[in-house]
């Protein structure tokens, strides 16, 4: 007899759409990816079931990347290619997915109500993920840590929100671009020298022209492929830890949900190349050297460019505070946090006037004493 545990059952979202169930062994009901490890738990009675890893081989053609050249010229092999049931948030245009019995949640993101029916979302499937490692109590820790925190926060926010708080584990959606680059520039070499003496003593730059040549091999540069975060949100959670990608396997996204892209493969080119063309001007930077460095021409070309569909994890809380949304993200393999919060105006005032007080009794000592 065949073992159900290792199957996933039939489709139940339509449309094409494909949604991924796994009882357990011992009661039938479904089990749930254990963050930090290789093995999915049942809520119910405990059981656990190991994920079974890839072997090299296996690993290596599951994580190969795409030619971007190709991918954007035509689409991709419909193997490539998979179809969602996703809820729309009308407020930060999150698509995330949903069972198929759900027409009405709150989104994950901004905690705005959504009610409408389910839509496909038809897409490049994911060819790795990022497990979580962090534990929903390990984000609640953080989180109740970053609140304590917090200077000028209205009085009751940390209970408030305590009360409110509910997080939601997501795997996001990423673009990972390799690409080799070569670059050429022109510019000038400002060194510092000085004329004078004592309190006469003045700096000067002296500039000289210069001219060169840097190359940098990019590697899994990442783009998030969706806008329910500021992208200022995504780069505060960076690094990731790319060593432990997996090939994407439906077992490690079991009891969490998946956020579909909506930033395409073309914009999140062109998002990378804005990343890569700040790295490589840093780079011309320190080839310039000297103490201080002007740009004036900077030509760059790309070669060998490819591209992943990966996804990463997070803990997301969103709560409401006085008619207003407030986010708190946590990286969920590593840690790091990012979150939004409210203001007490009357504490920031109270404060600016007791530094301008301070201030004012400081120059009035020095003028009169």
């Amino acid at each position: 007899m065949t073992d159900t545990a290792d199957q996933p059952l039939p489709p139940a979202n339509g449309a094409g759409g494909t949604e991924h169930r796994f009882p357990c062994a011992q009661c039938g009901a479904n089990l749930r990816y254990a963050p930090g490890q290789t093995a999915m738990t049942c809520s119910h009675c405990g059981h656990e079931q190991d994920i079974p890893g890839a072997c090299e081989e296996s690993r290596s053609a599951a994580l190969a990347a795409h030619d971007l050249h190709s991918a954007l010229a035509a689409p991709l092999p419909e193997a490539d290619i998979e179809e969602t049931r996703v809820l729309s948030c009308p407020n930060c245009g999150a698509q995330v997915e949903f069972d198929a019995a759900v027409h009405s949640a709150e989104c994950p993101f901004c905690a705005t109500p959504v009610v409408t029916d389910t839509g496909a979302h038809r897409h490049i499937k994911p060819q790795g993920v990022l497990p979580f490692r962090l534990r929903e109590e390990d984000a609640k820790q953080a989180f109740a840590k970053w609140l304590k925190g917090l200077w000028f926060a209205p009085n009751g926010l940390a209970r408030f929100a305590r009360r409110d708080n509910r997080f939601s584990g997501i795997y996001v959606p990423y673009w990972a671009f390799d690409a080799d680059t070569d670059s050429r520039y022109s510019g000038e070499r400002g060194t510092y020298y000085y004329t004078g003496s004592g309190r006469n003593r003045r700096r000067r730059i002296r500039w000289t022209r210069v001219s060169g040549r840097v190359s940098r091999r990019f590697d899994q540069l990442l783009v998030m492929a969706a806008q329910s975060l500021p992208r200022r949100y995504v780069r505060a959670l960076e690094p990731w830890h790319m060593a432990e990608l997996e090939p994407y396997d439906p077992q490690f996204i079991a009891g969490f949900r998946a956020e579909g892209y909506t930033v395409d493969l073309g914009p999140g080119w062109k998002i990378a190349q804005e990343r890569m063309d700040e790295i490589i001007r840093q780079d011309v930077r320190r080839s310039i050297g000297g103490d201080q460095q002007r740009i004036h021409s900077l030509d760059t070309t790309h070669a060998n460019e490819r591209f992943r569909h990966l996804l990463l994890p997070i803990w997301v809380a969103a709560y409401r505070y006085r008619d207003r949304s407030f986010r708190f993200v946590v990286n969920a393999q590593t840690g790091r946090v990012r979150g939004e919060r409210p203001w007490s105006w009357i504490k920031v005032g109270l404060a600016v006037l007791a530094a301008a007080l301070v201030i004012g009794g400081f120059i009035y000592l020095t003028e009169f004493a």
